[in-house]
Parts: C-alpha cells; sequence; structure tokens
C-alpha cells in the first residue's frame, strides 16, 4: 500500500487493506493473535495517549460511559467557560445527548475538557468511568483501555504497522484550526519518537463525512503523511484518493451478506446507479473495537 501511494508499484487484483482505529488494549491481547495465525497483518491507527505508560481510555468514551450511568432527568455542568445542558432519559436519549456533547468538548483543549470530565463525575456524584467497570467487570480493562507505551511497543515488534490517530480523538471538523493542526502533527512526532520508524499512514477520528473537512484533508497531507482514511465509502471499485482513503466499517452488529455487500461494491453501485465493472481494486477494512 504504501509503493502504491508512492506510485512505486500498482496493487495486485482484489487486494485488501486490513485496518484497527483507537489502539485498545484487546489489538495486542486478542487481535495479534488470530492475525499471526492467520499468517495476517494490520495497519493500527492509536492516538497520543499510547506513547504514555499509564493506563488510559478515550475520554469520548469515558463520557458515553457516565451518561449511560447518570440518574434520569435534566442537568447542566459547568467548568471553567464549557457549560453542557440537556435531559438524560432513555438510551437513545442519552446517546443523542453524548454526541452533542462530543461536539462540543472537542472544540476545546485537553486540559479544559479533562476539567469537564471531572466536574461531570462529580455533578453525578459517580466515580470515574474505568474505576467503576474494572470493580464490576476485569476484562473492561482490555475492551476500554488503551495500549500504553511497552504495549504499543510490543504490537509494532510483532509485525504490525502503527499508524496516526490524533493526539485525543474529537472530531476534527468541530476542532479550531490551530488544535486541529496540533492534534495531527503531534500524534505523528510522538509515535515516531516512541516507534524510531517512520509513520506514514493517518486515520481521521470518527473518520464519516460529518467528522472530517477539506481543512483537515488537506492538513494531513501537509503534515507529510503518504495517506489518509476515511470510515467510509469502502469496498471495490472506488476511488483512492490518497488522502481521503474510503474504507468498510466492520463492527460486531455487520452480518456476512452485509459485509460481502460492502466488500464487492455492490453498496457503491446502488449508490451511484450503476453496475459497471470496478475500476480499483482495493477493499479497506476498519474494524471495530466492538
Amino acid at each position: 500500500m504504501l509503493s502504491c501511494c508512492r506510485h512505486e508499484t500498482e496493487l495486485p487484483p482484489r487486494a485488501a487493506l486490513l485496518t484497527c482505529d483507537d489502539g485498545f488494549l484487546n489489538n495486542l491481547t486478542e487481535m495479534v493473535p488470530v492475525l499471526q495465525d492467520e499468517g495476517l497483518r494490520c495497519l493500527f491507527f492509536v492516538t497520543g495517549a499510547s506513547v504514555d505508560e499509564q493506563r488510559a481510555m478515550l475520554w469520548h468514551e469515558e463520557l458515553l460511559l457516565l451518561f449511560l450511568r447518570a440518574p434520569a432527568g435534566s442537568f447542566k455542568i459547568l467548568s471553567d467557560t464549557t457549560e453542557i445542558s440537556g435531559v438524560l432519559g432513555e438510551r437513545e436519549q442519552r446517546n443523542a445527548q453524548w454526541w452533542s456533547a462530543v461536539k462540543r468538548l472537542s472544540q476545546v483543549d485537553t486540559e479544559n475538557r479533562d476539567r469537564f470530565l471531572r466536574a461531570a463525575h462529580s455533578y453525578f456524584g459517580l466515580e470515574e468511568s474505568l474505576e467503576f467497570f474494572l470493580a464490576s467487570y476485569p476484562e473492561a480493562q482490555r475492551h476500554f483501555c488503551l495500549l500504553n507505551r511497552p504495549e504499543l511497543q510490543q504490537l509494532a515488534a510483532s509485525g504490525m504497522t502503527i499508524g496516526a490517530h490524533t493526539l485525543n480523538h474529537p472530531i476534527l471538523s468541530q476542532t479550531p484550526p490551530e488544535l486541529a493542526w496540533t492534534e495531527i502533527v503531534e500524534s505523528r512526532s510522538r509515535l515516531e519518537s516512541i516507534l524510531g520508524r517512520p509513520v506514514w499512514a493517518f486515520a481521521y477520528p470518527f473518520g464519516d463525512a460529518g467528522s472530517v473537512t477539506p481543512r483537515d484533508i488537506a492538513m494531513a497531507k501537509q503534515a507529510g503523511f503518504e495517506a489518509a482514511f476515511l470510515n467510509i465509502g469502502g469496498g471495490l471499485g472506488v476511488d483512492l484518493p490518497f488522502h481521503a482513503i474510503p474504507r468498510v466499517h466492520v463492527n460486531a452488529g455487520m452480518r456476512l451478506a452485509e459485509f460481502e455487500a460492502h466488500i464487492s461494491g455492490f453498496y457503491e453501485s446502488l449508490r451511484r446507479g450503476t453496475r459497471r465493472a470496478p475500476s480499483i481494486n482495493l477493499p479497506v477494512l476498519d474494524v471495530a473495537h466492538t
């Protein structure tokens, strides 16, 4: 894939690229053994949190787990200059309120976001989500926690490729330009300093049409990445703009027939309103951690 991005070689017919976002601990403990048994490799996109020694989790997942445990009713949380209010009810409403809060918190820097999360836990009178789940569900460490530095190095040593996924996983389309640039550029430099090798690929957080703007795509290119990946539109027959490469997003709820329809390019042909033969042979798969 890297040689293709550099216009050195062409991809073989019906090639597929396997990718995985976020850098959860179960990438190492559960995915790598399966990949090795099958003789496969994967491009893992990790955040800046994985260059640290301590255990961490994604801030937006911590917020979701908090909103799911919080008591029903209206709320109003104020931390410094960040204020978020709403109503928590059924699961669908909580998810909608969470996504609205993720958009708002993507507009502020890491320190302000962390202060808001502490204020939110205090407001609802709930302990931190990771502490709660580790106490009741020990396997939560593999499912919710990110790789730390030694584990990231172990993942790279297993023959897998590491790509950047920003420092803190904000919605880039909601992030001010200077913060977006820092998220993109610093994620690469920090990973390269730990891994001792070039990091040539980048994946946009969330990666849907509403989360990525032309500005963000231009920044990924300007930052020196040779490829950058979306989370939508993948499969056989799609174009491959190297800084907006489409992917098929695979999650636990996807059935085999739906997977096949994505990979074959059937969905893409319906979107285009045509059944013409595919012109590019690269379905890129993004395996969700859930």
